[in-house]
């Protein structure tokens, strides 16, 4: 149990999730290609708020007709996910991908409401 993933989640108009999938979809052959071990994302369906916690939408400050997406990258190990943040932040189909996800005229993903971080393994329970 050596993995180590890059978490995130953010808000996304609810009109635009297909449109996002195809990106996503991409955005995560990407990533393998630059050694993620997998890469996942998920919607949110159940989001309700439990009494004395945050759910997910108050963290990103989610508005009407938005909902959530969740996801994470799989990596060997911490020096494996700082390699591959580096070959991604300079492959140019990234910013190809993610430009028209942030046009100004329509933007589609506000990556000013996005939480995520790097995690080491903690628990692992089979």
């Amino acid at each position: 149990m050596a993995n180590y993933i890059d978490g995130f989640s953010f808000p996304i108009l609810e009109k635009h999730l297909d449109r996002y999938k195809e990106v996503a979809h991409s955005v995560g052959k990407i990533w393998k290609e630059h050694g993620a071990l997998a890469y996942y994302e998920f919607v949110g369906e159940d989001l309700k708020k439990l009494e004395g916690t945050k759910s997910f939408p108050d963290v990103v400050e989610a508005k009407e007709g938005e909902t959530i997406i969740f996801g994470w990258v799989i990596f060997e190990n911490r020096e494996a996910r700082d390699v591959a943040n580096k070959r991604v932040a300079t492959d140019t189909r990234m910013g190809d991908l993610i430009a028209p996800l942030v046009d100004p005229k329509d933007v589609i993903f506000d990556a000013g409401r996005m939480v995520f971080g790097g995690f080491q393994s903690f628990v692992e329970v089979e």
